[in-house]
């Protein structure tokens, strides 16, 4: 049976390329993720590693200027020192510095754009930078930049550098340029290295650090050590040896990739999903186009076991042939990606490609195991065939009949399916999604059972278009797309499937980006919204130059404060009265704004309700600096989306802040005469050409709220294309296969006068319908989704409404019909060029 099965592979080649391409994409996409990540993850561990590889104890604190405990003072420090078995102890400091290219602009990311101090031990050097051109920074004045910064900044030693801080920028002198193992440079950052006391000065304060490295002596073990140094170490303090730390940030890189192994491998679970439709419908027309083979083998004593064997045989050959070549593929698909992340910025650390038993297990088991299991069915089918029954008929279809009970086990599962939607979409919340994800799951299920049954109602209802506009081609298409209801359906499904989920994620994403772009405009007022890139806290100095700025005529922080009332936290933003309502829309329910000049605070509306608060009460409260203290509701407004529930006076905030650098998160501005150049260029003027703050106008803003949305949908997009491409071979392999075993068909309609033309067009006209069909069910259920979703998220967007992409949809409807002209070119040419005596000889 084995030899058999393999001279059925050798003996349909042609019709089997379909199956294997669609195994081998899912193969391909499952292989190289596997690969992929374990390869990052593997760099990134050993990259990790290194950069401890002279740390015997590591040292932590979270000092900063807003801290209580001050760090790691060097008296601290000089006792670690004097410990026997410390080879040396190097103290650091660090924060946020951004570097400007020759534009102006910043250099990097933002948020991984660091600063720190160059420690160098007696010999003049510090063991994690190995500088390829001039030295450290030796005093106040100048600094190093890492390689890449520097490259794109086309800076030399001796050239002035323009570095911001949280501060005013200031200009520096370059003295070197260095390499380094340091996670933020190869997340796309920047590292600016200052002088010691520079560096305490800008992040801490003279003398302190908030960290420490310590290297052991030969021979002195690292838990020894540790012992030793934790004693003498401030109380909030955490150490831990080089070895642990290594191995906790190993684990940690392994847990992030996790999360996108799991994400790529669920769209790879979608592919291959899709792809069990192809190889059941490819085994399905090959087992009817053999049947009077397999009657035979039965006649001649092949038991039902056997010949279910022989297909099983048979759909193993070509699994493992597919996942062959899909693995090949899959680590070219990790060597491209992994180049692709070095074009698009991201530096990734040198390393080999790693290809784990895992990942080879696992691609060739869902290789073999997808097509053994999608050719399961059509094996059963073939093993109950009686021989006599088979010999008399050769292609026998499914009568309606036989039908029956398959649509009464859809019909059960789709309406338990659509249930669930309903009622996951009426709880809300993440128990709601959950649901609506089971449901979903039973509804897909559902549908594709009934998509037979629901293939001839639907075609039927364009047949007289059809028929009208192409005549005979059109008559005897819509008559091909439904005389095999299974073939059909199960060519539909799958673009069923993909237009489903990219369905459901257009309306969702639409409806998500509309609702937000929407909050945006109705609490927005300024023209300007200025910003650190890292999104740390603006200096009290940008405020103060921006209030002398030409061109603004309001203007108000957004600065982030805390109180306690009643028990219960608050957080409060501290604004400019009498020009917050200038730059915010607030809408007040009661009292006045301008009680904000008079030191009183405004609450909002909702949060008032919830505690009985109105206009006039005075609450108990301490701040944050823990002082205890009143304040008096002076208004209620609606609540805003960009403000805390409390609105204070910045006085008030500053008087009451906890450190002595406000934290100012944001600064709104009203300009005269709306954005434009002139007045962006006034702001740029007055914050001394800053290259670490960001400056957005209204559309800006708007995109940076709503920008995600539209760049995960496309990231959506691109992943489902898989699914797509499936379905579009699934349609290919139907049609050539519709074809072949409709020779005879052919030669007799050619033979009483269709033309080569004609018989083309209704091959064409059978793709079109065939997807439209499909695209059709997907796009409907898409929509339920998309809005089963959306009303599970709805309490927790203000201004949600749900919105169908019309536009969007109806290119997917084209974008169906083209792939069902492009899916029949080939089996449209070659029906076309069968020989009429030919074809009608043929059985």
């Amino acid at each position: 049976m084995f030899r058999t099965a393999l001279r059925n592979v050798l003996a349909h080649k042609a019709r089997l390329l379909m199956t294997v391409l669609a195994v081998m994409l899912g193969v391909a996409f499952v292989s190289g993720t596997l690969v992929f990540t374990d390869t990052l993850g593997n760099a990134f561990s050993k990259q990790s590693a290194k950069s401890y590889d002279n740390v015997a104890v590591s040292v932590e604190t979270f000092a900063g200027d807003d801290e209580k405990t001050y760090g790691i003072d060097e008296a601290t420090l000089e006792k670690i020192r004097g410990l026997d078995g410390v080879a040396s102890a190097t103290g650091r400091v660090d924060g946020f510095a951004g570097v400007a290219d020759p534009d102006g602009k910043l250099i990097g990311n933002g948020w991984s754009n660091t600063g720190a101090n160059f420690a160098p031990g007696k010999d003049g050097k510090d063991a994690s930078y190995d500088f390829t051109d001039g030295s450290g920074p030796a005093k106040n004045g100048s600094v190093a930049l890492d390689k890449d910064t520097a490259s794109k900044g086309k800076y030399r030693v001796g050239d002035p550098v323009r570095v911001a801080t949280n501060g005013p920028v200031k200009e520096y002198t370059l003295s070197g340029i260095f390499t380094t193992e340091d996670g933020a440079v190869n997340a796309g950052g920047s590292l600016v290295l200052f002088d010691t006391a520079t560096a305490q000065k800008l992040y801490l304060k003279p003398g302190v650090f908030q960290n420490a490295t310590v290297s052991a002596a030969d021979g002195v073990s690292d838990q020894k050590l540790l012992a030793a140094v934790e004693p003498l170490l401030p109380e909030d303090a955490n150490a831990q040896t080089g070895k642990a730390l290594a191995d906790q940030q190993a684990k940690e890189i392994e847990n992030g990739m996790a999360g996108l192994n799991g994400m790529l491998l669920a769209f790879a679970g979608i592919a291959l999903f899709v792809g069990i439709f192809l190889i059941a419908n490819t085994f399905t027309m090959l087992i009817a186009q053999r049947t009077r083979e397999l009657a035979l083998m039965r006649a001649i004593g092949a038991t039902r076991r056997q010949v279910k064997r022989s297909v099983l045989m048979e759909a193993a050959v070509v699994g493992t042939l597919a996942s062959v070549i899909g693995f090949a593929t899959g680590l070219g698909l990790a060597t491209g990606l992994r180049s692709a992340m070095g074009l698009l910025g991201g530096k990734i650390p040198a390393g080999p490609l790693v290809v784990s038993p895992t990942a080879v297990g696992s691609a060739f088991a869902v290789g073999i195991l997808i097509t053994v299991l999608a050719a399961w069915l059509p094996a059963r089918r073939a093993a109950k065939i009686a021989p006599v029954a088979a010999m008399s008929s050769v292609h026998a279809t499914a009568s309606t009949k036989s039908l029956v009970v398959r649509n009464s086990i859809g019909g059960v599962i789709a309406l338990l399916g659509a249930a669930g939607i309903v009622g996951g979409a009426a709880a809300g919340g993440t128990s709601g999604r959950q649901l609506v994800a089971g449901g979903a799951f039973f509804a897909l299920i559902g549908v594709i059972i009934l998509i037979p049954l629901l293939s001839r109602p639907v075609i039927a209802l364009v047949r007289p278009l059809l028929k009208k506009l192409f005549g005979v081609s059109g008559k005897l298409a819509s008559q091909n797309a439904v005389r095999n209801p299974r073939r059909t359906g199960a060519t539909a499904s799958a673009l069923a499937i993909g237009l489903t989920l990219v369905t459901g994620i257009s309306v969702l994403g639409v409806t998500l980006g509309q609702a937000i772009d929407k909050t945006t405009t109705d609490n927005i007022k300024a023209d300007y919204l200025i910003s650190m890139a890292n999104g740390g806290s603006l200096d009290q100095s940008a405020l103060t130059a921006l209030t002398k700025a030409d061109g603004v005529s309001a203007l108000s922080p957004q600065q982030a404060t805390w109180f306690e009332v009643d028990g219960g936290g608050y957080s409060a933003s501290g604004v400019t009265p009498g020009d917050v309502e200038k730059v915010f829309s607030m809408k007040t329910v009661s009292g006045s704004l301008g009680s904000l000049e008079d030191g009183q605070v405004a609450v909002g509306s909702k949060t008032a309700k919830t505690h009985g608060w109105k206009t006039g009460d005075t609450l108990p409260v301490t701040f944050d600096d823990e002082k205890k203290g009143e304040v008096k509701i002076g208004a209620l407004y609606e609540e805003n989306e960009f403000l805390s529930p409390f609105v204070i006076p910045k006085e008030l905030a500053d008087k009451h802040s906890a450190t002595s650098r406000p934290d100012i998160r944001e600064i709104w501005i009203k300009a005269d005469g709306g954005a434009s150049k002139a007045n962006e260029q006034s702001i740029v003027d007055a914050l001394g050409d800053n290259p670490a703050m960001s400056i957005m106008d209204r559309q800006d803003i708007r995109d940076s709220f709503g920008g995600f949305i539209n760049t995960a949908l496309n990231i959506m997009y691109g992943l489902l294309a898989m699914a797509l491409l499936i379905a579009v071979l699934g349609v290919v392999n139907t049609l050539a296969m519709s074809v072949f075993e409709r020779q005879q068909e052919i030669g007799m309609l050619r033979a009483i006068g269709l033309d080569r033309g004609r018989v083309k067009r209704m091959i064409r006209l059978e793709a079109v319908v065939i997807s439209l069909f499909g695209a059709v069910v997907g796009v409907g259920l898409g929509v339920f989704l998309g809005w089963a979703i959306g009303q599970t998220l709805s309490a927790d967007i203000p201004g949600y409404a749900l919105v169908i992409p019309w536009d969007r949809l109806g290119l997917f409807l084209l974008l169906a019909g083209l792939v069902g002209v492009l899916a029949s070119l080939w089996p449209a040419r070659s029906a076309a060029k069968l020989n009429m005596l030919t074809a009608i000889k043929t059985e």
